[in-house]
């Protein structure tokens, strides 16, 4: 096992960027020393960093030392960076400049970079049982989960790769990144479908800031069983935080290794840093989007996966998306989001059950239970590129930008008095998850509902019938 840990100095807030570096030479030597397929001279290397989505995580920062830490020419010995694949996920491939900004000039300039496709360049290294997949789905779901990996990383016979990202509170597994970044972010179209579909049937308030869940337990499975002395992984994870008093975002905690300590040891850092229990539930909530971070729904959502538990009952979350410019990631996704909307889990759980489209698109239908309020509270959506009747039949109220940027644009974070009015500010939903204490504890406890409570019904996957439940979950005896 392998294990590093980097907190701030005393008497600093932060990582510095000169910890890093000599933090990140460090790391990179206990890899060459655990790395058995590593010849005396040469050898190669794979990155797997976030996208250009996660930009605030550092990951390009780590990325680019690790590329200038290792040789760039056939002129000198040791491993070099070979390829790096930002792990996409489902979302849209980087552009040369966001590369750019997220990596630096100089990386950008080699022909290092690799684009994964979710859809096509996979391969199955492994199942999960399905009868882990019944459990985490009380019942409903009795298929296996397949463990599925680009074919880069399986295949590409790298003498060493490095998983980079951050850890944060997440909609779907709870807490992101460690094998997330494997099985979701380079990972294929069935992985990806199911276990967002499990996550959604488990309940969003069930999952959300919870490093041990049941999907996280599938996850683990496949790592235990078809990672672990298969691939020479090691894991580089972050934990951001802002300056208490400039606001300021930086680094809170640095960890690496070549198993789920170090991943464990930074879910308890990131809940200390990233989450924030709200002792009263504003009625009105305002999210700014980064327009560089943002361009789409399947994004901007963030803005209500990471608040609904702080919302009141009857408020308004209002949504300043000044990129926000489609609806998916890719067209695929875009038109079935078109096509069905933000209905709420019941009804979206029906159109599944009548309509093969969705029944063979499970991560849209996830993404739909997750994208709504279920009607506990309004959510007003104010994109620059999006317009009144495209937002509306979405499902969601729609905002004038101009008009509302004009009103709640320039707030601080946390509470604010705007025209006599409570307002919670949040200047980006990426970097936490917030809650009110009673909706938190209530997620704690396994409801018969589900997560939210309670819709009666029944829905179809393949031959299976499922329950429907309330705000983000399926119902089932959960005990």
């Amino acid at each position: 096992m392998v294990f590093e840990k980097v907190l701030p100095p005393a008497g600093s807030s932060c990582i510095s960027d000169e910890l890093l570096k000599s933090s990140i030479d460090r790391f990179l030597s206990i890899a060459k020393s655990k790395s058995p397929s590593l010849p005396l001279t040469g050898g190669s290397c794979l990155l797997l960093p976030p996208d250009f989505t996660r930009y605030h995580s550092s990951a390009g920062k780590i990325s680019s030392m690790l590329y200038s830490s290792m040789p760039n020419d056939e002129t000198n010995t040791g491993p070099k960076v070979t390829d790096c694949m930002p792990a996409l996920g489902t979302h849209a491939p980087m552009t040369p400049e966001q590369c750019k900004i997220m990596f630096g000039e100089e990386m950008c300039k080699s022909d290092i970079f690799r684009v994964h496709d979710w859809r096509n360049d996979v391969v199955t290294i492994g199942h999960a049982p399905a009868e882990m997949v019944e459990a985490a789905t009380n019942g409903m779901v009795k298929k296996k989960w397949p463990a599925q990996l680009n074919k880069l990383v399986w295949e590409g016979k790298h003498d060493m790769i490095f998983s980079i990202g951050q850890v944060v509170p997440h909609e779907v597994m709870g807490m992101a990144n460690y094998n997330k970044n494997l099985f979701v972010g380079v990972g294929g179209l069935d992985a990806i479908n199911l276990s967002h579909f499990i996550g959604a049937v488990y309940g969003m308030e069930n999952m959300m800031g919870k490093a041990n869940n049941p999907l996280k337990d599938i996850l683990n499975y496949a790592s235990e069983n078809f990672l672990e002395n298969k691939l020479p992984l090691f894991y580089i994870l972050t934990v951001m935080g802002t300056n208490a008093e400039s606001g300021e975002l930086e680094m809170k905690g640095l960890f690496f290794g070549n198993d789920i300590q170090c991943y464990l040891e930074a879910c308890e850092l990131s809940l200390l840093t990233n989450f924030t229990m709200l002792q009263e539930a504003p009625m009105k909530v305002v999210v700014h989007l980064d327009e560089k971070e943002f361009q789409s729904t399947w994004l901007g959502n963030k803005s209500i996966y990471r608040t609904r538990m702080a919302i009141a009952t009857g408020g308004e979350l209002i949504v300043l998306a000044p990129g926000v410019k489609r609806f998916g990631e890719d067209d695929g996704c875009d038109v079935l989001i078109r096509s069905y909307g933000y209905v709420g889990t019941p009804a979206i759980m029906q159109l599944m059950n009548e309509n093969e489209d969705l029944q063979n698109n499970l991560s849209v239908v996830a993404h739909l239970i997750h994208g709504s309020s279920e009607g506990r509270f309004d959510i007003t959506y104010c994109p620059g590129a999006l317009s009144k009747v495209e937002i509306e039949k979405a499902g969601f109220k729609y905002g004038d930008l101009e008009e509302m940027q004009g009103k709640y644009g320039g707030l601080k974070d946390g509470w604010n008095m705007v025209d006599g009015e409570k307002i919670y500010y949040i200047s980006n939903p990426a970097l936490g998850l917030w809650a009110h204490e009673s909706r938190f504890e209530k997620g704690l406890e396994k409801t018969e509902e589900g997560a939210g409570g309670g819709v009666g019904g029944e829905v179809k996957v393949g031959e299976q019938q499922v329950g429907v439940g309330g705000s983000g979950g399926v119902g089932g005896n959960r005990g």
